[in-house]
């Protein structure tokens, strides 16, 4: 199947589990926004299955460089993780490890913050879930090069495509500056939902997303 396929499926699946939503959400940004993507509902087997075989698909369709292990931020990425780190596996002949973090350091047993596999000295790729200002990213590379690693790639489910913090740029820039032009990547982007929206007559719903574009997305 073609990643085409992928997002088109991707999109059906949210829309019929809530994880998907067209109204008026206000973000942590402040911006009003005319969608709103809750990764935290991808959370049945069929999903996972297919959000799973979409990041995977997406990432060995280049260009990212070789890595060593899969990084699923606390707490959504974690199954992210688990999950890409599996179907690279059976449907890609790739092996990687994953690892994830807690949001408070463990104080008894293994310790600390980190859990999976050792990031350091090795090459990571991030998992994210939705990037908009990229503040979590920022702060999954952060943990990341505190532990050792390098982050050589960020692949996340949706790029809302707006203009980042500079109030010039994107979000997707700003990150590459840090990790290298071209590595970040997306399963889904704005345009793609604009695209399934006039596909399927949705035309109030466009509409809004055309107007929010105007105001936010990248010129």
């Amino acid at each position: 199947m073609s990643l085409a396929a992928y997002q088109s499926e991707l999109i059906q699946h949210a829309m019929q589990i809530g994880a998907l939503k067209f109204g008026s959400f206000t973000l942590k940004s402040g911006r009003v926004s005319p969608y709103f993507f809750n990764a935290g509902l991808l959370n049945t087997g069929p999903i996972l299955a297919v959000l799973s075989t979409a990041y995977a698909a997406t990432i060995v369709s280049g260009p990212l460089p070789d890595f060593d292990v899969l990084f699923g931020p606390a707490y959504k990425g974690i199954p992210f993780a688990a999950t890409t780190a599996l179907l690279l596996h059976t449907q890609h002949n790739v092996a990687v490890g994953f690892a994830y973090d807690r949001k408070e350091a463990k104080d008894h047993g293994e310790g600390g913050k980190m859990v999976g596999v050792s990031v350091s000295g090795k090459r990571v790729v991030i998992l994210d879930d939705v990037m908009t200002s990229g503040k979590a990213v920022r702060g999954a590379i952060e943990t990341v090069v505190a532990h050792g690693g390098e982050v050589v790639g960020v692949v996340q489910c949706l790029d809302r495509e707006e203009i980042g913090q500079d109030g010039t740029s994107s979000t997707v820039k700003e990150i590459e500056a840090l990790i290298g032009e071209g590595r970040v990547k997306s399963i889904l982007k704005m345009r793609d939902l604009m695209a399934w929206l006039e596909n399927n007559g949705m035309t109030e719903e466009l509409g809004s997303m055309k107007a929010y574009w105007d105001q936010y997305g990248l010129k």
